[in-house]
């Protein structure tokens, strides 16, 4: 298998990367913890959610630079390719996530949903695509990101 060099490799500041991932996992702590009407949750909360904002961002840069270029082209193989990059990954989150807060003052979620992440993520990762395909950035649907 050839490999191609057409996909442009993806690169971002750390900055603006722990900037962004930082602030959305701090408003699904904020969300979480006020949904169970505990704030002192937010911190434990929040912690959780940086892996799957975070970790989340370094499953779609392994598939945008590590993988993408070694698979064939078309758009069908590169879209499930994706999708699996993004089930196994989620799995790989969630359980590390659970794990995590076995250690944190909250109600673990159980390690027998270890599936659940990996729709978690691609359900993330499509809400993410429809934002940036909104804002006419290249993304899951057109082919371009």
């Amino acid at each position: 298998m050839q490999v191609s060099t057409s996909w442009p490799r993806f690169e971002e500041p750390v900055r603006r990367t722990l900037a962004r991932t930082v602030a959305l996992a701090a408003v699904v702590g904020v969300v979480l913890a006020l949904q169970r009407h505990d704030l002192k949750l937010v911190l434990p909360l929040t912690a959780l959610a940086l892996w799957f904002s975070l970790g989340g961002h370094y499953i779609e840069l392994a598939f945008l630079n590590g993988l993408r270029a070694r698979i064939p082209q078309g758009r069908l193989t590169q879209a499930v390719v994706r999708l699996l990059v993004w089930l196994s990954g989620g799995v790989l989150l969630y359980v590390s996530m659970a794990t995590t807060a076995r250690v944190l003052p909250i109600a673990a979620p159980p390690l027998g949903l270890w599936w659940y992440g990996g729709f978690l993520l691609i359900g993330v990762e499509l809400t993410v695509h429809a934002l940036l395909a909104i804002r006419g950035r290249p993304n899951f649907y057109n082919g371009r990101g």
